[in-house]
């Protein structure tokens, strides 16, 4: 399909080729096909966001889409909109490809309110966890980390952020120390910048050998002995509440972080939606508004 077409021609033409009227839909379950308008039509409005997203970060169009930028794309969308709205681009994307995509759930809800935590209150939670874990506690704090992104840890010299990115060069203003970088939702690769005395901490915990982690199902090859992924979210949750009474889970440390980043950029001199635009990249999105959540 010609990539000049527009993102609605694109995903007129991509429903045109799967319909398949006339068929009963529950006598051809799993045949690949849309069997009635009404699916062809959210179906339509569903590819178009997935081929404007294509276009706007010039990854090409839907004839030429593949199931990395699905998976980001998806990953990205979870941040934004309910479960019901990304099961039905999760869908419609899995019919225009033609192979399965992973249930992605959303996480919208969950960051509808401020869920940001006090510098103080991460030292008092910090405290009350295990060694391993309070390492991750501190680490994810000052560098905007999900916990699965914790077990993903590497030195930027060993493992290069995403190439498929135009990353912005403000990303990391007034900030100093070493670069590392994780994989984040979708399989995004983004570098970070760790404080000297934590890249002390962290490097005195290098593994000899990598391990190999399962995380809600997913295998991670960890390269330092700290806590990631569900077992640290539980712990942290655990500290939290012992220390504070409440926990709003290990994600609102993204919430701090992106709060903390915005004052710190706008205090030197950046623009509200420049910085804004800086820090969304600094924490794994690409979409401002995204983080717009993370900010109220």
């Amino acid at each position: 399909m010609p990539s000049f077409r527009s993102p609605k021609a694109q995903a007129e033409h991509a429903v045109s080729r799967k319909i398949a009227l006339g068929t009963g839909r529950h006598d051809h379950q799993n045949d690949g096909r849309i069997h009635s308008l009404g699916t062809a039509r959210s179906y339509e409005q569903a590819l178009k966001g997935f081929a404007d997203y294509l276009r706007q970060h010039r990854l090409g169009d839907l004839h030429s889409a593949s199931e990395q930028e699905a998976r980001q794309y998806l990953a990205e969308r979870s941040e934004v909109v309910g479960q019901k709205t990304l099961d039905l681009d999760r869908q419609a994307i899995q019919i225009h490809l033609g192979q399965k995509l992973e249930i992605v759930c959303s996480s919208k809800e969950s960051t509808l309110a401020t869920r940001s935590y006090t510098p103080a209150q991460v030292e008092r939670i910090a405290h009350a966890q295990s060694e391993t874990n309070s390492l991750a506690t501190r680490l994810a704090y000052h560098a905007g980390l999900r916990a699965h992104e914790l077990l993903t840890l590497r030195p930027a010299g060993e493992r290069a952020a995403s190439g498929h990115r135009q990353w912005n060069e403000e990303r990391f203003t007034g900030r100093e120390g070493d670069r590392y970088t994780v994989v984040g939702k979708g399989g995004l690769v983004r570098e970070l910048v760790l404080a000297r005395e934590l890249v002390t901490a962290l490097e005195a915990r290098r593994l000899e050998e990598p391990r190999l982690v399962i995380d809600r199902g997913v295998h991670y090859s960890q390269h330092y002995d700290i806590g990631g992924g569900r077992a640290w979210s539980q712990s942290f949750s655990s500290a939290s509440k012992r220390e504070l009474g409440f926990s709003n889970g290990g994600h609102g440390l993204r919430h701090s972080y992106a709060q903390e980043r915005m004052n710190e950029l706008q205090q030197q001199g950046m623009r509200y939606d420049q910085a804004k635009g800086t820090v969304a990249q600094e924490v794994g999105h690409f979409d401002k508004e995204t983080t717009e959540a993370y900010l109220r």
